[in-house]
C-alpha cells in the first residue's frame, strides 16, 4: 500500500519517492554510534612501582642495611631489587618515594543542629559549638 499526498488543487501525489520511510521515528538527527576506541581499558599503563612485576631499584653499601630494608618493604607489602655495593652511594629515592605518597585528608561530619554537641557538654550542637 503506498502513502498518497493530496494538495489543495486536488492532486494525487505519491508521498515517497525512493527511500523507504522508517518505521522508527527519531527526534533530531540520525547519527552513527561513535567508535570509543580511544577511550575505555588503558593497555599502555605503566605497573604501580614496588609490585612484582615492576621493583623497586635499591642501592646500599652494607648486608646490615640490606637486611633492614628487606624487612622494611616486608611490613610494607613491597618488592624490591636491592643491590649491594661498598663503592656506590646509598639510593633509596624509590622507596622513600612510595612510602611518603600524600594520603587523603578526611574531615569528620558536624552533627546536625539537634544533635548531642560532640564537645560532650550534653548541649544541643546549635546552642553550644554551632553558633
Amino acid at each position: 500500500m503506498k502513502a498518497h499526498s493530496f494538495n489543495n488543487d486536488g492532486a494525487n501525489t505519491p508521498l515517497q519517492t525512493g527511500y523507504p520511510m522508517s518505521k522508527f521515528f527519531y527526534k533530531g538527527r540520525i547519527e552513527k554510534k561513535p567508535k570509543h576506541s580511544s577511550c575505555g581499558y588503558n593497555t599502555k599503563r605503566e605497573n604501580k612501582l614496588g609490585t612484582e612485576t615492576n621493583p623497586l631499584t635499591l642501592v646500599v653499601n652494607t648486608e646490615e642495611r640490606q637486611q633492614q630494608l628487606e624487612a622494611q618493604l616486608a611490613e610494607e607489602q613491597l618488592f624490591a631489587t636491592i643491590t649491594v655495593d661498598a663503592n656506590a652511594e646509598e639510593d633509596i629515592t624509590e622507596l622513600t618515594a612510595t612510602l611518603n605518597k600524600p594520603v587523603t585528608t578526611v574531615f569528620n561530619k558536624t552533627p546536625n543542629r539537634n544533635d548531642p554537641c560532640s564537645c560532650g557538654s550534653g548541649n544541643k550542637y546549635k546552642k553550644c559549638c554551632g553558633k
